[in-house]
């Protein structure tokens, strides 16, 4: 029993984050960021961009295309790895304004390389419609911190499957797990609003949010642009959510794991009644939605 709980103990204070610059777990965050990141690029190299034609470096304007969902994932992606990147750093002691620079920065960076990538394949291109949505996201979180020294604003991730991945399964994904990637009409993209964070005096719970969804239904393609897609009666519309969420980080509670497993399911929307309204089926009610 004594050392059950030792070990509890050991594992608690390996998740406490450090008070002063803990270089051992620092040079662990860069290492172990460095070699993934490395890792991951190599194998986008030769898994998935090696089946497409290289090019010339070229750019491309699609702006136009997916409802932006594309776009609004890039935001998404931005912010998460750059919060990651920073709260590893403060883990390891690392002082707040070394946070911003070198973790909240890491999302950013690395999504640059991925579409230099994208710019010298003739099957996509450099796209600076991307880029200012890396921005975006990176600038979300630094923006925050450096104004209110919190994350009152969070983006967070819902999904769903849908019948359309079927009809275009190359762009969509065939399967649940390329689906939960590539179909944007499954996908939900949330602006999640700490109550308590804005009304500090009031009685609202700490962890009580509002949330603010986007998403798209009927695309099949990027465009309009259908060819070699089975069902070429492609209508697509937004979706505009209404919903409340849980800020898992704010969930008191003495355990560090717990806090650091709240952290990384954060990004996640928690399933709630939803309001939809688009301009197809006007308001719509969802009991529960994902």
């Amino acid at each position: 029993m004594a050392c059950s709980s030792f070990s509890q103990s050991r594992i608690n204070n390996f998740f406490t984050p450090s008070d002063t610059l803990n270089k051992p777990r620092r040079n662990l965050v860069v290492i172990s960021e460095a070699s993934l990141a490395a890792l991951t690029l190599v194998g986008l190299n030769q898994l998935w961009y090696a089946d497409y034609p290289k090019s010339k470096f070229h750019t491309l304007n699609d702006n136009n295309e997916w409802l932006q969902m594309d776009k609004i994932g890039h935001v998404y992606s931005s912010y998460q790895l750059g919060r990651i990147g920073a709260n590893m750093l403060a883990w390891s002691g690392v002082r707040k304004k070394d946070q911003l620079i070198y973790g909240s920065t890491i999302g950013f960076a690395f999504l640059t390389v991925v579409e230099v990538f994208d710019g010298f394949s003739e099957e996509w291109g450099f796209s600076w419609g991307d880029m200012a949505a890396n921005i975006a996201g990176t600038g979300l979180f630094v923006g925050q911190e450096l104004l209110w020294n919190e994350q009152r604003i969070t983006l967070k991730y819902s999904f769903h499957q849908t019948k359309y991945a079927s009809q275009n399964p190359d762009k969509l994904g065939d399967g649940l797990s390329q689906e939960f990637l590539k179909d944007y009409n499954g996908q939900t993209y949330w602006l999640s609003l700490n109550l308590h964070s804005f009304f500090k005096d009031s009685g609202i719970p700490v962890w009580l949010n509002v949330a603010f969804g986007y998403g798209a239904e009927g695309l099949i393609s990027g465009t309009n642009e259908t060819e070699d897609v089975v069902n070429t009666d492609q209508n697509p519309y937004r979706q505009y959510y209404f919903s409340l969420d849980i800020d898992l980080t704010r969930i008191k509670t003495n355990s560090h794991v717990l806090r650091t497993i709240f952290d990384v399911f954060n990004v996640i929307k928690v399933p709630f009644p939803a309001l939809e309204f688009n301009e197809e089926n006007g308001i719509k009610l969802h009991g529960i939605y994902f």
